[in-house]
């Protein structure tokens, strides 16, 4: 049980632990509309390929058998849609998230590309999964992690909801490892991303906060750790784009 003294992270502020979900919430609410033309202009597309990496990782069978993926915290239903394309008649997609504005505009995506028959949508929170033991094939989580308040509890969660054999894959922003090159991603990321965020959805502050949470996530060796204390084998990751991302991987044995 959380003590009323605890405190978490909100980009560089300090907030009560239970206030941060409620924050994070309302970031998600004002970016809806706009969110993945955001990602492609801040990423100047990058996030599509970092994607694709994942979605080649998770290699979902292309046949009739049946593959269950739960997507956690893809409410837009990004990694959903590019799994469904690659994979076979067998399989089927949940997709969980907190926001309901996000889903909304999951679901009016889903209906336009007819994959309502493959891809679901449930509001749901990371924490604590409305779902029964051993029930997916895989999850996944893109950009979302580092949202969650408490982070330990949402991968303990993963590995309930997985079955034996299953894997577990997050892309996240990382911390960018090449000279230079971390200087100009702080460049771009504050002075550029919030500005554009105002141009585009209205909104500066949403994109402070989300250029500032990245920098408090974890490193890749400390998130590792993170992963196996849940419980997950075989854990790895890869570092793409100089560092900006990191793909984990972890194995539900």
């Amino acid at each position: 049980m959380d003590r009323p003294d605890q405190t978490t992270h909100f980009g560089f502020r300090d907030v009560p632990l239970g206030d941060k979900q409620t924050l994070v919430n309302d970031v998600f609410h004002s970016v809806a509309q706009r969110y993945d033309l955001m990602n492609d202009l801040m990423s100047a597309g990058l996030h599509r390929v970092w994607k694709d990496v994942m979605i080649n990782a998770l290699n979902p069978p292309r046949g009739e058998a049946p593959f269950s993926l739960l997507d956690v915290a893809g409410g837009t239903g990004d990694i959903a849609f590019r799994a469904a394309r690659a994979a076979g008649t067998g399989f089927r997609a949940t997709v969980c998230d907190i926001n309901s504005d996000m889903l909304a505009v999951g679901r009016e995506r889903a209906a336009a590309r007819h994959l309502e028959h493959q891809v679901s949508f449930v509001e749901g929170n990371a924490e604590a999964l409305a779902f029964p033991n051993n029930a997916f094939d895989a999850y996944t989580i893109a950009f979302g992690i580092r949202n969650v308040p408490r982070i330990d509890l949402a991968l303990t969660e993963a590995y309930r909801v997985l079955k034996p054999g299953s894997r577990f894959l997050c892309l996240e922003f990382s911390t960018v490892d090449v000279p230079g090159l971390d200087r100009l991603y702080d460049l771009f990321s504050f002075k550029v991303i919030p500005p554009l965020g105002r141009a585009v959805t209205g909104d500066a502050e949403s994109y402070q906060y989300l250029v500032e949470s990245i920098r408090k996530f974890p490193k890749p060796a400390a998130f590792a750790e993170m992963i196996r204390a849940a419980g997950f084998a075989r854990v790895n990751w890869q570092s793409l784009s100089g560092g900006i991302v990191a793909l984990h991987s972890g194995w539900r044995l």
